[in-house]
């Protein structure tokens, strides 16, 4: 029987890129998100993945995810998201809550809904789409760099609770990726601003790299669990530290 893999964020960016990644390597692929119609024309272009709205803030909305599956090998958790620039001392509250609400919250829903059907697969991958961000803080990052931060720590908690089990815990950090709306949505839609994020970059990372180190990491041996994955552009030694042209 083939596995099945369920990514939530699936209708853009590392989230639609690692369902594509994922069926070509032979799993059913359930790509989850709110925006159906995208996973529609996602399902419709390739074989092997069933499209499934998902609002991961809504509680219901996920039990309806997992009772629509009679299995889960592989869970990628990537729906997340960052929101402003502004300094902690001007931050907005309600940003802070929508990226707490989306990268931790509904992480945990996610994970607490489809962890048993990761036990019962007998070889299950849990994989947390995290950032850099979680691992260094940087100036005007305060809230995504809080909800980073937690995301990993739950991904730490989880390998030490679940030592034992049949179940592999990995994360993955990408740096600077180059998708459709990341940056976009960040900048509140000003894609002027969002461009200049890249501005003089040679090859960030795209999409597909990082689908590629998740592909990567839950096709090991069931014994091999990478704990975590770190992947950066060459031009980017650091947050902080980014060679331009």
């Amino acid at each position: 029987m083939k596995r099945t893999a369920v990514v939530t964020g699936a209708s853009s960016g590392i989230g639609e890129a690692t369902a594509r990644r994922l069926a070509a390597e032979g799993f059913d692929v359930v790509a989850a998100a709110r925006r159906r119609e995208r996973l529609d024309e996602l399902a419709a272009e390739v074989p092997g993945i069933r499209p499934v709205t998902l609002d991961v803030t809504s509680q219901e909305s996920v039990d309806e995810l997992a009772a629509s599956l009679d299995r889960c090998d592989v869970l990628v958790n990537n729906a997340g998201g960052a929101i402003g620039l502004e300094p902690v001392a001007s931050g907005n509250v309600a940003d802070w809550q929508r990226m707490y609400d989306v990268n931790v919250l509904g992480t945990l829903r996610v994970t607490q809904a489809l962890l048993p059907r990761l036990v019962e697969s007998g070889d299950g991958v849990l994989l947390m789409l995290t950032s850099v961000a979680g691992l260094v803080s940087y100036e005007g990052g305060g809230g995504y760099n809080a909800a980073k931060h937690a995301q990993t720590s739950m991904t730490e908690v989880l390998r030490l609770e679940l030592v034992g089990r049949p179940v592999r815990i990995v994360e993955v950090a990408p740096g600077m990726v180059h998708t459709e709306e990341f940056s976009l949505n960040r900048f509140r839609g000003d894609s002027a601003a969002a461009g200049r994020v890249y501005e003089g970059v040679p090859d960030p990372l795209s999409a597909d790299d990082v689908a590629d180190a998740i592909a990567w990491c839950v096709t090991r041996p069931a014994h091999v669990n990478i704990d975590r994955l770190v992947i950066r552009p060459r031009a980017q030694a650091a947050q902080h530290k980014v060679h331009r042209v």
